[in-house]
């Protein structure tokens, strides 16, 4: 008996050693071989899950060419891929018209809408229009205040408002004295909060300035008109990355010494920031902002998950300086910084 408990003994311990063998393989190379397999679904265009095709629509403010949101369709898109989903996107920078996109996407029964607020009050009889049919929404970038009255589940972007008083701050770090607000899109309300936040904490003079964003020489030239007048500006803070630039080429027409500064980034403005020719950009991260709203409405829908406890899920902002410029350059270059 003693020599056949011996042996059983041996056996379990036989088996015990195997199987850890083989749960240590699983541990250490399982991981990565599904990691490996969503890599390759990526490349393929291959979704990483098996939940039913939904179809989600994007309806931004944007207008024609601003790079901004090229970087929002980057991220939305690549979560589409990831999480099998029919992604239609459209833009308008009129009120009415995007409102007009929203009621289109709501007539096509998309399963989700991911919607800017910019202009809030051409658009919220619609949004109210989408959640009637049972049409889940996610605002983004834009209308974080009204994005909960308007029945939205979360809203995901940067708040507006402190977005400018970082910028308030960082000129007052920078001892500068008198500096100017572009605003290139009358109306729109994130960029009346970014310039009053910037003032309410900037210890000089802030002044708004009034441009076109839609006639690129006309935003040049009148920047260039107002730092010819004031050769005391010392600051000038432009709402969009296409638009600093147009700063960079008034100054020197001027020949002003003002210092370019600007909300956003991309490969120009990194490239800018790292040859000293741009100040600081303020970064909230615009493919995190596209990527997280489709996954966000992918997650409620086949899990009834709402993120951000009835607030705005804040993406930004981020100073961005000459510093961290080069670290992102290789980011911003592929479209997702």
């Amino acid at each position: 008996m003693a020599r056949a408990r011996t042996g059983v003994r041996a056996l379990g311990a036989v088996l015990a050693a195997v199987l850890g063998a083989s749960l240590a393989g699983c541990s250490s190379t399982g991981g990565k071989r599904a990691e490996d397999a969503r890599k390759a679904q990526a490349a393929a265009g291959k979704s990483a899950v098996t939940t039913p095709r939904w179809t989600f629509a994007m309806v931004t403010h944007s207008g024609d060419g601003d790079t901004f949101w090229d970087i929002v369709q980057n991220g939305a898109e690549q979560a589409a891929v990831k999480d099998n989903i029919n992604f239609l996107y459209s833009h308008s920078d009129e009120g009415q018209q995007q409102a007009q996109l929203v009621q289109a996407a709501i007539d096509k029964k998309v399963d989700g809408l991911i919607v800017s607020l910019a202009k809030p009050d051409a658009m919220k009889d619609v949004i109210v229009k989408a959640e009637k049919a049972g049409i889940p929404v996610i605002t983004v970038n834009s209308g974080s205040e009204q994005s909960k009255a308007y029945g939205a589940l979360t809203h995901i972007g940067q708040d507006e408002t402190i977005a400018g008083e970082a910028v308030g701050d960082e000129l007052d770090k920078r001892g500068k004295k008198k500096a100017l607000c572009v605003l290139h899109e009358q109306g729109n309300v994130g960029h009346e909060q970014r310039c009053a936040g910037a003032k309410k904490t900037f210890g000089g003079r802030l002044q708004n300035l009034y441009v076109d964003g839609t006639n690129m020489p006309d935003v040049q030239a009148s920047i260039e008109a107002k730092l010819q007048a004031d050769p005391s500006i010392d600051s000038v803070v432009t709402l969009g990355a296409p638009f600093a630039d147009a700063a960079v080429q008034a100054r020197k027409t001027a020949e002003s010494k003002a210092e370019v500064d600007t909300f956003d980034l991309n490969a120009k403005v990194a490239t800018a920031l790292t040859a000293g020719t741009l100040g600081f950009a303020v970064d909230q991260q615009p493919y995190l902002q596209g990527y997280e709203a489709v996954d966000l409405l992918w997650l409620y829908k086949y899990n009834a998950d709402v993120l951000g406890g009835g607030r705005p899920v804040l993406t930004g902002p981020q100073i961005i300086t000459k510093n961290d410029a080069a670290e992102l350059q290789k980011y911003t270059e592929r479209g997702t910084r």
